[in-house]
């Protein structure tokens, strides 16, 4: 009986949290300015992290760039600088916890509090589980999600003592989905997807931690794209989707931080390939997979991810 009122008295919530959630669907959402915000992004010397730096460089934000590529990281610190924005460079390994935690001590003594910390520096081991060694299995998950923790863990206090932040999770679609899209591209499918599957968790636990704490003023984001071209294969190409170019996700989740988007799929269209995956057969799902396969010539090599 006590179970049966429970229920009862929860329906009252269900209702209100659809209505809101259609009241999100037909109003426009509120954007947010993150002008003057501090923003770290790790991962910052190519492609995504990149490309994610010059979008919040013409937004005016303050940056400070994390990558293990010096060279990389002042090559982009140059280009936000052009565009008028205060930059701090550091050279940083984010497979190592200990060299994440100096850097972070240093950006706090010298710089400040960060209030938007970008984690996107990732790794891709380009070999099939049984040719790959231990140690870049350890790699791929120290840089991938355990960075991830040990980043947050650096800058959260003082988010959450000041109610404002927002952390950002670069994950994958290869986080929700490998066989969906990814399985041809068999050379880096496990280790590399079993790390996406843990950003993405690590995303939604952070996001149900903060809820409970009533850190309502920490915003949370997980971003998810497909393949993206960052020179780590010769000539990618899929048969349904497009291979996507670095500025354009930047631009989709710029777009989905500043009206507090909590998943960013890149394209929008994934949703309907996850929804296809929990309800196709097995064999269905087996031929399209075959047939959006990506292909390529050939592996050139791997850096920080996207």
């Amino acid at each position: 009986m006590h179970t049966a009122l429970e229920l009862l008295r929860l329906l009252p919530l269900l209702l209100l949290a659809y209505l809101e959630a259609l009241a999100r669907l037909l109003l426009p959402p509120r954007r947010k300015s993150v002008q003057g915000e501090t923003v770290l992004v790790t991962g910052a010397g190519h492609g995504l992290g990149r490309s994610t730096a010059l979008e919040f460089a013409q937004h005016r934000s303050r940056l400070v760039l994390w990558d293990v590529n010096q060279h990389g990281i002042e090559e982009t610190a140059a280009e936000c600088q052009r565009l008028g924005a205060t930059v701090h460079t550091f050279v940083v390994d984010c497979s190592k916890r200990e060299e994440i935690y100096r850097a972070a001590e240093k950006v706090k003594k010298e710089i400040g509090d960060i209030s938007i910390l970008v984690n996107n520096a990732g790794v891709i081991t380009p070999a099939d589980l049984l040719s790959t060694q231990d140690h870049q299995i350890e790699q791929t998950f120290a840089v991938n999600i355990l960075a991830h923790f040990w980043t947050t863990k650096a800058f959260l206090p003082t988010m959450m003592k000041n109610n404002h932040g927002h952390i950002v999770t670069v994950s994958s679609a290869a986080g929700h989905m490998p066989a969906s899209f990814m399985l041809s591209y068999w050379l880096f499918v496990i280790s590399f997807s079993s790390s996406k599957f843990a950003a993405v968790g690590f995303h939604k636990a952070l996001t149900q931690e903060l809820s409970a704490l009533g850190k309502d003023g920490i915003k949370t984001t997980c971003l998810c794209p497909i393949f993206i071209n960052t020179g780590f294969v010769k000539n990618p190409k899929m048969r349904l989707t497009p291979i996507l170019e670095p500025d354009m996700v930047a631009k989709k989740l710029l777009e989905g931080i500043l009206i507090n988007q909590k998943m960013i799929f890149v394209p929008s269209s994934l949703n309907i390939f996850l929804f296809m995956e929990k309800i196709l057969p097995e064999r269905a799902l087996a031929a399209w997979n075959k047939l959006q396969a990506i292909q390529f010539d050939k592996v050139v090599g791997y850096r920080n991810k996207e």
